[in-house]
């Protein structure tokens, strides 16, 4: 990935906070016919250090946990806010005309050695963890052991968990920072003329990352 060193994020638990808030990763792999992409929701643990952990589960039938190189990292990249940024929003515009338009946004890739889990143990305590985390926020949360015990072993069966052990993590976070200080405050102002979440999740970004 490009990555100029002032949009570089090199804070590991800011690019872990990331993936926890945009966990549907895509999981991209090596095999005997080129590049395999899959689109997975990942939890992140923070150990061991420096990196971390991330777990995932796959439906037994998709063939990357059987067909992915051992000799080629795999590659998991989850995508934050991103949007387009007008240059109608730069005071650059009134003085120079000099601007052109651009797209903002926040990106994490980590790269690792993967290992695949068929334990049912295992298994089951991952999807318990992760039906937790998401139903979390509901008034009556739904858990796995809502649904029968056999129907659950079931599909337990027709899954495969997989763990990549992260050795490498890059962020870009390209939030306005190569702008002044005055396109960066049109930017954020533009933005929060918006009520889409995005355009308001991305203001507080160029706000976080702009220049005092």
């Amino acid at each position: 990935m490009y990555l100029p060193s002032h949009f570089e994020e090199s804070r590991v638990e800011v690019m872990h906070e990331l993936i926890r808030s945009h966990p549907l990763g895509t999981l991209v792999t090596s095999g005997a016919d080129g590049l395999n992409a899959n689109h997975v929701p990942f939890e992140i643990e923070p150990g061991p250090a420096p990196f971390g952990t991330l777990r995932a589960h796959v439906a037994r039938a998709n063939p990357v946990w059987r067909e992915f190189s051992r000799e080629v990292q795999p590659l998991a990249i989850f995508q934050g806010p991103h949007i387009y940024i007008t240059p109608s929003w730069y005071q650059t515009k009134q003085e120079t005309g000099k601007v052109v338009p651009t797209f903002n946004y926040i990106v994490v890739h980590a790269y690792g050695t993967m290992r695949v889990f068929e334990d049912p143990d295992w298994l089951r305590k991952f999807v318990g963890g992760l039906t937790d985390r998401f139903e979390a926020p509901r008034a009556q949360p739904w858990a796995v052991s809502d649904a029968p015990d056999d129907f659950v072993a079931m599909q337990l069966r027709a899954i495969v968990g997989i763990e990549i052990a992260v050795t490498r993590m890059i962020g870009k976070w390209k939030t306005s920072q190569n702008r002044p200080a005055a396109d960066q405050k049109g930017v954020v102002t533009g933005l929060r003329e918006s009520d889409d979440a995005v355009a308001q999740a991305m203001a507080a970004a160029v706000e976080r990352n702009g220049r005092s």
